[in-house]
């Protein structure tokens, strides 16, 4: 694909797709009337029920590889060795970016200094004048990704550019029985390389369309954290954040008022309500792990369309 004006690094952005043909192609559009147009997309497919070639067909732009071996971090380890960028940009098949996404990353990688690029992740509402209770919940508490860099130490993948030689040096993401975002910046910074957070490179991200749906995500995300858990001490804090969880809600009201992710009334009542809900639920299973509950079966899935 060419560019109206010269770049001072070529781009290649890699997206996994796992039976997420609609959100794909809206991502591909988004991609293609961006104020900076990547000099390469990379779709790798990891095992769909239907296979994206009409679809990335549509867009001569594109290339369209396989990963047979099951995991998000393994399909973007494919496109990262097939790449030619100089920059690697990873974003997910049901995301879609700002116009200026690429642009803003293109602004802070001419700072030399720059190793790795983490942006803001919204989201995307099915009517932005009616949200749902879990839009409203999203808005506020999900993707929280200056939360995630600047205290965490780590960017999720949909909405990360890091240098080419950088990556290579970092190593390649792990598969589905870990956080491999979290991981992996965790690595990265083990390493000495910083992750910078850039507001203004933004990626749209979809809510999920259920309160199940949500719950889905954090039974995987607590079953990665309670293998972390090993020793007596990490069981007895995972006890005692369990109890704050439980606690939480009211807190937080301070701060789904203050927000400015969402406006009205209803919007932060639902909100709040969501919170509540998930936050019990998250106490409910971290103690059912404590426990002894096998919660192996989420470490099978890696995205809400992957039983379909």
């Amino acid at each position: 694909m060419e560019n109206s004006r010269t770049q001072q690094a070529t781009i290649s952005v890699i997206i996994p797709h796992l039976n997420q043909g609609k959100q794909l192609r809206r991502c591909l559009t988004a991609l293609g009337a961006g104020h900076r147009i990547p000099d390469e997309v990379i779709v790798v497919d990891n095992g769909s029920h239907t296979v994206p070639d009409e679809i990335c067909g549509d867009f001569a732009w594109v290339t369209l590889i396989s990963q047979p071996l099951r995991g998000p971090g393994l399909a973007r380890n494919l496109g990262a060795a097939q790449a030619t960028g100089e920059l690697l940009a990873f974003i997910d098949a049901d995301c879609f970016p700002e116009l200026t996404w690429l642009a803003e990353a293109e602004n802070s990688f001419r700072d030399p200094g720059v190793h790795i690029s983490g942006g803001d992740v919204k989201i995307s509402y099915v009517d932005p004048h009616h949200l749902t209770a879990v839009e409203a919940y999203e808005s506020i508490f999900s993707y929280r990704m200056g939360h995630y860099i600047k205290r965490q130490g780590f960017c999720g993948t949909g909405n990360l550019v890091v240098r080419r030689d950088i990556f290579e040096r970092i190593g390649p993401f792990k598969g589905l029985t870990v956080a491999e975002d979290r991981e992996w910046g965790h690595r990265a910074c083990f390493k000495g390389y910083h992750i910078r957070y850039a507001p203004k490179q933004v990626v749209y991200h979809p809510a999920r369309p259920s309160l199940d749906a949500l719950q889905l995500k954090w039974d995987r995300q607590l079953t990665h954290d309670w293998a972390e858990c090993s020793s007596n001490w990490g069981r007895i804090t995972w006890a005692m954040k369990a109890m704050a969880l439980a606690l939480s809600p009211l807190p937080a009201v301070a701060r789904i008022i203050c927000s400015s992710r969402v406006t009205g009334l209803r919007n932060r009542a639902s909100a709040w309500f969501v919170l509540v809900r998930i936050r019990l639920f998250r106490t409910k299973r971290m103690m059912l792990l404590l426990n002894g509950a096998d919660a192996s079966r989420h470490l099978e899935q890696w995205n809400k369309f992957d039983a379909l």
